[in-house]
């Protein structure tokens, strides 16, 4: 059997819709206590969850899931943060215990940066705890950097703005180049704060 790494990856990765809450909520409540852990920063029951999944909607939060089948197995959110000089958000992960460890984090946050940059984001803020090693290396592999305040890892990217209409006529929508259309397929730009 291949090593878990290497096996392929079966499911799509889309923009979870309203109607997608029920399936957003189980993947929460799907989590072993050591994923619920690293995704809320504490210990947290079944009926926070639920109410949580149920306020992210609510609030127009942005979630991108990771779905095999009919089922959310991965999430990455982009929750806004107001009163900020620049537009800036909060992101959140989670993958399933037995999903983690084949780049479906690194999936998610790709596909994330670019919907964050879309919606015109300058700064993504990541919090979790110092033990959270999987999220920590994810963070820095997409260039945050990291410092530790008050018990906690809280991390920074810095999106480059979005091209003005000029520059980019003739060109299809950056984020359809990311998915392959047109010429190229870059990568959401990315720069830590302070290099």
């Amino acid at each position: 059997m291949a090593p878990v790494s290497e096996r392929p990856i079966p499911g799509v990765i889309r923009q979870l819709r309203p109607s997608d809450l029920l399936r957003f909520r189980d993947h929460l409540l799907r989590l072993d206590p050591s994923s619920r852990h690293d995704r809320f920063n504490g210990g947290i029951g079944d009926a926070f969850v639920a109410a949580y999944a149920e306020r992210s909607f609510a609030r127009g939060t942005t979630v991108i899931g990771y779905l095999e089948g009919d089922e959310v197995r991965g999430a990455a959110e982009i929750h806004e943060c107001a009163g900020h000089d620049e537009p800036t958000a909060e992101i959140a992960f989670s993958v399933e215990p037995q999903l983690q460890g084949r780049g479906i984090g690194a999936l998610l946050f790709e596909r994330l940066l670019a919907h964050a940059r879309a919606m015109g984001y300058r700064h993504l803020r990541v919090t979790t705890h110092p033990g959270n090693d999987r999220m920590r290396r994810l963070a820095r592999k997409f260039q945050a950097r990291l410092s530790f305040q008050a018990g906690e890892a809280v991390g920074v990217i810095a999106l480059d703005p979005l091209p003005p209409v000029a520059e980019t006529r003739g060109e299809p929508w950056w984020p359809l180049r990311m998915l392959g259309f047109g010429r190229g397929a870059p990568v959401a730009s990315t720069r830590a704060i302070g290099r």
